[in-house]
């Protein structure tokens, strides 16, 4: 949901689609977000269907000749054994859509869209990562830029978007649990002495063992460890998975939560 987990990303894309009346939006959701809303096509898919989606757009653009055989043949192994994989799984649209529970008409419009519009940006966040098929449902994605040479190139590509916001900037300046800055790791002796040298801190300031991730945290919670919680930039009641959890963590324990 982009409208509310990346909303500055999320306005670039309504005001590019405003200034270039051409282009499409289209979300990939079971839920009926703020971003469904703003979208050209909303496909509320079943839950878990997305690898299956994609492998019937992969065979999709192999029927409809969209496919760049000499980027595949430049660049990539083992190509013929995936397009048969796509073909055997995702037989036919009607499968595709009766699989996915989706009306055979809208998806053959997004098909169609993507077949057709060159420069494609696929962009997909932790309802992918996150799942326990997420590498599957990853490579089904980046197997249609592959496939048609959608990559690399301006305007186009695959676009993984970070679960919270700057979670990459968290990594690179040692904003996580286990991590300093330049991913060294709290547990490394020789990298908290090189971070200490850097700081000014005394020998032996850096606490040796790592603090808790965030599930750690939510997990703190239920055992009456932890009651205040300091979160900046982003709404951990919004975008966490298993949001129940999270949310009954919070108000049943009694947690001080503040959120900038």
């Amino acid at each position: 949901n982009a409208a509310w987990c990346h909303p500055v990303l999320y306005q670039r894309l309504l005001k590019a689609r405003q200034d270039h009346p051409g282009r499409r939006l289209v979300t990939i959701d079971p839920r009926r977000t703020a971003t469904a809303e703003g979208a050209d096509l909303h496909l509320g898919i079943r839950p878990g269907t997305d690898a299956l989606l994609f492998a019937g757009l992969l065979d999709y653009l192999r029927r409809d000749d969209r496919l760049d055989y000499g980027f595949l043949e430049r660049h990539l192994a083992g190509y013929g054994e995936t397009l048969a994989a796509a073909r055997t799984t995702a037989p036919s649209l009607p499968a595709v859509a009766a699989a996915c529970g989706v009306a055979e008409g809208d998806l053959a419009r997004f098909y169609r869209w993507f077949a057709r519009t060159d420069k494609t940006v696929t962009a997909w966040s932790q309802g992918i990562n996150q799942s326990a098929t997420g590498s599957d449902k990853v490579n089904a994605i980046l197997n249609v830029h592959l496939a048609t040479g959608r990559i690399g190139k301006p305007g186009m590509g695959p676009l993984s978007l970070t679960g919270q916001p700057n979670a990459m900037g968290g990594r690179e300046v040692g904003g996580l649990a286990q991590l300093l800055p330049g991913y060294r790791a709290v547990s490394n002796a020789q990298h908290r002495a090189e971070v200490e040298r850097h700081w000014g801190f005394a020998p032996g300031s850096i606490a040796p063992e790592p603090g808790l991730a965030v599930w750690q945290q939510i997990e703190a919670m239920e055992r009456g460890h932890l009651d205040f919680w300091w979160v900046a930039a982003t709404n951990p009641l919004v975008s966490m998975p298993s949001l129940d959890r999270v949310r009954a963590a919070v108000t049943e324990h009694d947690i001080e939560l503040v959120v900038l």
